[in-house]
């Protein structure tokens, strides 16, 4: 399937398993910077245990401002085979986490399906979670019916312009809200465990970008519409200038106080039942993870 690889909306169809890459700059080696214990990810998912993060590198996305560029956009990472993807698995839930939580991992989507099936043949139990940046092929998203447990899919822009200009995703709107229909769909209803962590369902993210509230009130306003409500909805506020961001002037800073204030607000209006609302703090870059290697 690797030969015309067509994973992702960019339907590059190269051949990586000669070792050609496309646009998101994968062959057919899966590569990995680091498996972790993530406490701060949505109390569903993390809980007091933490979330068995598995971060991927490389990104079928080209993010100006992302947080993570050093594995997404340049490359930083380990080459890993799928009978160690699948041990990583399993070392993770040895950790005691509450699952395991696949972090841009479109691109692998071939191989991760073959890890999991060896994980779960040695005793993986624990949800696996589909964590994407939302711009999905259906039919991949249709591949992966019956080996993820959660999808936790981002819903990043309404306006097109915006998506080609920040990301580089033509249609990144259109692409992504029908991915995300896909995802409720094949999950069905959210479920959650006696300690209240998610064991199914669909949490879509949508970070506020600076100078963009209009773009965050009609993602929110389309999900009140268009998706059931026991769907969550994950409001991140923790944009901070960074990678390339500084290049371009309405997003060469944090989002402000009044902003934070008026997506809040937006929400009590339209009604938004479930989720979460991520504190507007100080120190944001904290967060970002090391990318060490750790556990590969």
């Amino acid at each position: 399937m690797l030969e015309k690889c067509m994973l992702c909306p960019r339907n590059c169809g190269i051949n990586r398993s000669i070792g050609r890459r496309g646009f998101c700059k994968c062959d057919d080696k899966i590569k990995i910077a680091l498996a972790s214990k993530h406490m701060f990810e949505e109390p569903c998912i993390s809980g007091k245990e933490g979330s068995g993060t598995i971060f991927f590198s490389n990104c079928n996305l080209n993010c100006v401002y992302c947080q993570n560029y050093k594995i997404s956009q340049e490359g930083l990472g380990k080459q890993v085979n799928i009978e160690r993807l699948a041990e990583i698995m399993i070392e993770q839930q040895a950790r005691n986490v509450n699952n395991i939580n696949l972090v841009t991992p479109t691109m692998y989507v071939y191989q991760i399906i073959e890890a999991i099936k060896i994980a779960k043949k040695n005793g993986l139990s624990i949800p696996i979670i589909y964590n994407s940046n939302g711009y999905e092929n259906i039919e991949t998203i249709k591949l992966l019916d019956g080996y993820i447990d959660v999808y936790l899919p981002d819903l990043k822009y309404y306006y097109d312009n915006i998506a080609v200009k920040y990301s580089n995703a033509a249609n990144y709107f259109d692409i992504a809200t029908k991915a995300i229909k896909e995802m409720c769909k094949q999950v069905g209803k959210t479920k959650l465990n006696e300690k209240g962590i998610i064991t199914k369902g669909v949490v879509i993210r949508h970070l506020v970008l600076p100078n963009h509230i209009q773009n965050t009130k009609n993602i929110l306003k389309w999900i009140k519409n268009n998706i059931d409500e026991e769907v969550y909805v994950s409001i991140m506020a923790q944009y901070f200038p960074t990678f390339k961001a500084d290049k371009y002037d309405e997003l060469n800073r944090k989002i402000s106080f009044s902003e934070y204030n008026k997506v809040k607000k937006y929400v009590e209006i339209i009604g938004l039942k479930n989720g979460f609302i991520q504190d507007r703090g100080n120190n944001e870059e904290k967060y970002v993870p090391n990318f060490n290697y750790e556990n590969i």
